[in-house]
């Protein structure tokens, strides 16, 4: 049994929408940004479609490759991380990957979480994501296969500047 404290979330969708208040959803059909032919005529190029942020004059572009074990659903929720003075991007980058699940918090002033903003959507693999500077969230969790995500953030290498983390004391369950 759950005590008071703890949490069940039921994962739903990811959505441009639903994803609004944590930052940007990745997707070739997205209506955001503008779209140009490029390539000769031979390509369009969908243009803005995730807003990037460095809030430091010190910080470098990291362009990295993450590669995810699957996990199963209902899964527990043990921390949350964030990027305090960037954005980060993950697209995933191969066919067998089919869902991943996202787990987010808004960006909150002090060194916690708030828990009444926490939520979780299942995105599939022609979603890519890209996380406000400061939006509290969960490592990446594959689904259904290995997955290897292209991440792009910027970084100073000073870890508390690059990444802060929150561990939870209590159970939070994500169903799906």
């Amino acid at each position: 049994m759950m005590d008071v404290k703890d949490l069940l979330l039921r994962a739903e969708p990811l959505t441009e929408e639903n994803f609004k208040p944590y930052g940007d959803v990745i997707e070739s059909k997205s209506p955001s940004g503008s779209v140009i032919a490029a390539n000769q005529g031979s390509a369009v190029r969908s243009n803005r479609v995730a807003a990037m942020m460095n809030k430091r004059a010190d910080a470098v572009a990291n362009l990295c490759v993450f590669r995810c074990t699957p996990k199963e659903l209902p899964f527990q929720c043990k921390l949350l991380e964030r990027h305090p003075h960037s954005t980060q991007v993950f697209i995933p980058m191969m066919d067998e990957s089919k869902r991943y699940l996202v787990i987010v918090s808004e960006a909150t002033e002090g060194p916690e979480p708030d828990l009444s903003s926490l939520k979780a959507f299942i995105a599939s693999n022609t979603q890519g994501i890209s996380y406000s500077a400061g939006c509290w969230h969960h490592p990446m969790v594959a689904l259904d296969a290995m997955t290897d995500f292209a991440c792009l953030v910027y970084e100073n290498g000073l870890a508390d500047e690059d990444c802060q983390e929150h561990h939870f004391t209590q159970t939070i369950m994500i169903e799906g």
